[in-house]
């Protein structure tokens, strides 16, 4: 993700969050955002701790 705008990258998934119902699109959404949080500036690690609480609600709700 070298070279990302994280406010848009994040920004981007919480507009598409409401429309994925596909597991995988949701598991692949949650690897990005994972792998974006290890190199988040602070000021921008809760917005990213909130939508990946989002995501994971959205997985739990995808079935298992």
């Amino acid at each position: 993700m070298n070279g990302v705008d994280p406010w848009a990258f994040m920004r981007d998934l919480a507009g598409r969050l409401e429309h994925m119902t596909d597991r995988a699109e949701i598991e692949r959404a949650l690897d990005d955002l994972e792998y974006l949080m290890e190199v988040l500036d602070p000021e921008l690690q809760e917005p990213a701790y909130q939508l990946n609480e989002r995501l994971r609600a959205k997985l739990e709700q995808s079935g298992r």
